[in-house]
């Protein structure tokens, strides 16, 4: 026979779930009914319960505020606030982890939540998902909309920048000699839709190649400029190149490239969650995809798209959803059924990233990783892929030495030194990336100087 508290939790639980009661409550509500159906007792339950709301209770907002009267560039520098946010994320004690761009870890307390939304969706399974998906979704897509400064009906939410970029390459209607501008530093999965789109359709693809250490913007937006032809339909940059780190122009390219009447799609996938900045300052581009699960620390598998509004109606969507007007940009996000514990993460995701700030996070980025490179650009042997000038940059740099593969040196620094890095070589970067984050401690980053001195030394 139940107990009285296990009567209580179980009309608890019925109660919220047929009101529609919120999906934070839906945590509580599952804990409740998950103690009732495993018998546990009241204690058991509260220390169950206390495990999550523990997650809360974290003042790091406070925390942050606290430092609201120093400067981002000044606080920076402050390795006391770093090492308080450093403990918000459970770090791997084997090695130095500088190979963060990739796929960025969630904090603690992002992570907590979204293990707290598992299991919350799975304890009421299709009734979720058939009641409160679509509205729990697009609280999350106006968030995102807040972030990047645009309307909500211009976002979705993906599950990448290769989803996200991917349905527009292929949503074009292209015809026989149509032509679409690209870099050799462009990611390789947007590469390959163009030359599906090449095989299938007859589209032609121009390749540029930017330089590693430009002089102005103006010798970079006339690279591409040089490569528009009256056939040109849409040109692909990068926000941040991957391979280097390297900042491109994009007002101005963009702005360039409107007054040949050639669209601009933006692979903005490092830019999100790393530079402070609004869908506004790109000179009106047409298209921006980022992945959410990098820099805005979201767990693994969301993405954005952003479609300028006019621009909805004209793509062909992938998927053969009818459900919505042509001018309806949910018509590209037919995703079925699919973990939605990540969609719902965002929310948390966002909340911890505006804790911290936006521009304090780019600041410090951008410090660790001038710290780095400054103290290896003279050394002999030692070639630094990655522009000098800070505005050109921010986390991620690139770093290769004279007479070592970029393989083996990626392979030597994790075996030797226990420092992870990813080996990049092709469109004329030869090294590794090596990508901090906001938890990377300046002790961590002179361990990996020291590394690449020693290595350059023995060449």
């Amino acid at each position: 026979m139940p107990t009285k508290f296990q009567t209580l939790a179980s009309l608890a639980f019925s109660v919220a779930v047929f009101s529609q009661q919120s999906f934070v409550s839906l945590v509580f509500i599952h804990f409740t009914h998950a103690c009732t159906m495993s018998k546990l007792n009241k204690r058991q339950f509260l220390k169950n319960l206390t495990g999550i709301a523990a997650v809360s209770s974290i003042d790091l907002r406070t925390f942050a505020h606290s430092y609201q009267h120093i400067s981002a560039e000044t606080l920076a520098q402050d390795e006391t606030f770093w090492q308080q946010i450093r403990t918000a994320y459970t770090l791997p004690k084997d090695f130095i982890h500088l190979e963060n761009g990739y796929y960025s870890m969630a904090s603690n307390e992002v992570l907590e939540k979204y293990q707290a939304h598992i299991r919350a969706v799975n304890a009421v399974s299709s009734y979720y998902m058939r009641t409160r998906q679509f509205d729990d979704k697009l609280v999350a897509r106006k968030q995102l909309a807040e972030l990047l400064g645009c309307s909500a009906d211009e976002v979705i939410i993906t599950r990448n920048t290769t989803e996200s970029l991917d349905t527009v390459i292929a949503g074009f209607d292209w015809k026989k000699g149509d032509e679409a501008i690209m870099a050799e530093h462009d990611y390789g999965a947007m590469l390959d839709m163009f030359k599906l789109q090449a095989k299938r359709h007859g589209l032609v693809n121009k390749m540029v190649r930017v330089p590693l250490h430009p002089s102005s913007d103006e010798e970079i937006v006339a690279l591409y400029e040089n490569a528009i032809t009256p056939n040109t339909r849409l040109l692909m940059v990068c926000h941040v190149i991957n391979i280097t780190g390297q900042i491109l122009p994009i007002k101005k390219i963009t702005e360039m490239a409107h007054r040949h009447g050639v669209e601009v799609m933006v692979d903005g996938a490092h830019a999100f969650g790393q530079l402070q900045f609004k869908i506004g300052d790109l000179g009106g581009c047409d298209y921006y995809g980022t992945s959410l699960h990098k820099w805005l620390g979201n767990p693994l598998g969301a993405g954005l798209l952003y479609v300028r509004k006019d621009n909805i109606k004209k793509l062909w969507q992938l998927f053969g959803d009818m459900g919505f007007a042509d001018d309806d940009i949910r018509k590209l996000n037919h995703t079925g059924t699919h973990p939605v514990a990540t969609d719902l993460a965002l929310q948390d995701a966002i909340a911890f990233h505006q804790k911290i700030g936006a521009e304090r996070k780019q600041e410090r980025l951008r410090y660790l990783q001038q710290y780095w490179t400054q103290q290896l650009r003279n050394i002999p042997k030692v070639v630094v892929n990655t522009p000098q000038d800070k505005q050109r940059t921010c986390a991620i740099a690139n770093v290769g030495i004279e007479g070592i593969t970029p393989a083996d040196l990626a392979k030597t620094l994790m075996q030797e030194f226990k420092i992870f890095t990813v080996a990049i070589a092709y469109a004329g970067v030869f090294g590794v990336r090596v990508t901090p984050h906001i938890f990377t401690t300046i002790n961590e980053l002179d361990q990996f100087v020291t590394a690449i001195k020693t290595l350059a030394k023995r060449v």
